[in-house]
């Protein structure tokens, strides 16, 4: 082999095999990702089950739950928005189980100009999906709690504010008589590692095409 090929072949090789390398990656993640999807949509699939006596903030996020109890006093009020009905408020209440155990109770969307509209207080049926919200970054306003006005579902200060356990209910559906509109309980998951696995081999396969030219015209030039 030509002295002068030496340099560019390797630099090709390396370079091809860590963008593979970067590709594989990528579809380890995906696997990951998907198998994470799979098991959420799962747990929001099966049937209702009661609120766990121990939940867990990773094993037990997004299980289908279904809770008779009471709505007690205390309301805290989220600011958010839900088109096309505008910006309103989440209203995250006290419920307290069967068992005597207090959680807190994620009612639903009230439009703005009901945010201190009376509500049913006493006995419910709610079915739902228990969350642990990541909603909260370095952005975050702190919450008015003199105007009660939170900018995010931040279950633990929450449960301190209401004097609840640390886990939230998210309703889908209730027998309560005045159910404010429920939110849809969503999962915030991005998974573009596919997206990004057919970008790192693309420039792979690129990186190999532009290595076999270069080392061609090198060929060519020393023949």
């Amino acid at each position: 082999m030509n002295r002068r090929m030496i340099a560019p072949l390797l630099f090709g090789v390396v370079g091809v095999a860590i963008l593979l390398n970067l590709g594989a990656w990528q579809m380890r993640r995906l696997a990951w990702k998907t198998h994470i999807i799979d098991t959420i949509e799962a747990r929001m699939a099966a049937p209702a089950a009661p609120v766990p006596a121990s939940p867990d903030p990773e094993e037990d996020r997004y299980r289908h739950i279904r809770a008779t109890g009471e709505i007690e006093p205390g309301e805290l009020h989220v600011y958010t928005s839900h088109p096309p009905h505008g910006v309103g408020y989440r209203i995250v209440v006290p419920l307290a189980l069967e068992d005597g155990r207090r959680i807190l109770l994620d009612r639903g969307f009230v439009p703005i100009d009901e945010k201190e509209t009376p509500r049913h207080l006493g006995a419910i049926t709610v079915e739902g999906a228990l969350q642990w919200p990541r909603e909260q970054d370095s952005f975050t306003a702190e919450p008015d709690l003199e105007k009660n006005i939170w900018f995010a579902r931040d279950v633990p200060r929450m449960a301190q504010a209401l004097g609840t356990e640390p886990v939230l209910l998210v309703t889908r559906a209730s027998d309560d008589p005045e159910q404010p509109l429920p939110l849809p309980v969503s999962v915030n998951i991005r998974n573009n590692h596919l997206e990004y696995a057919i970008t790192w081999f693309s420039l792979a396969l690129v990186w190999a095409v532009m290595t076999l030219f270069l080392l061609s015209r090198i060929k060519r030039r020393t023949d």
